[in-house]
């Protein structure tokens, strides 16, 4: 897969063997000079667990679907004169689980909640339980249960405090 803003080239390891990832790659960045920039990633090196279950392949499926699903109405709204005005907060959205539902959450919003420095969310739900966790390793400690859910070196040092060494 390549990946250029708003664009992703898929390429499946079958097809023409002329047309490598390494090919398409050169060719985009060699075009999007001053335009935009490329880069490659290839997912079989990113994967891990080995082969996918039927449950992972049944909910790629149905997101997959979800996703093109929204891409082609964002387009029909957007489509005016022949070109494509997408130029609102959600026309960029990122597809994730929220409790349990598959939500579009616009990346303008999620701006807020990412922690850019540590490349984190702000707030990370798992820390909640961590008091239980304690409890069912039989930690030696107070049962405190009023932790408050943020990451320290995330809470006590904002980004400015870094950077001064405060």
């Amino acid at each position: 897969m390549l990946t250029i803003p708003g664009l992703y080239c898929y390429r499946n390891e079958n097809c023409n063997e002329n047309y490598t990832t390494d090919f398409i790659y050169q060719l985009y960045s060699e075009e999007g000079k001053g335009v935009f920039d490329c880069r490659k990633n290839v997912l079989g090196h990113m994967q891990q667990g080995g082969a996918p279950s039927p449950f992972d392949r049944n909910f790629g499926t149905k997101i997959s679907a979800k996703a093109m699903q929204w891409i082609s109405k964002k387009l029909k709204e957007t489509y005016r004169k022949g070109k494509v005005f997408a130029n609102t907060d959600d026309s960029v959205c990122l597809l994730g689980m929220r409790r349990r539902n598959l939500v579009f959450q616009p990346v303008a919003e999620l701006k807020n909640e990412t922690d850019f420095v540590h490349r984190i969310p702000k707030e990370q739900w798992w820390l909640k339980l961590r008091p239980l966790m304690k409890i069912l390793a039989k930690y030696k400690t107070s049962y405190d249960v009023s932790d408050s859910g943020q990451l320290e070196h995330v809470a006590m040092h904002t980004p400015k405090e870094a950077e001064t060494g405060a």
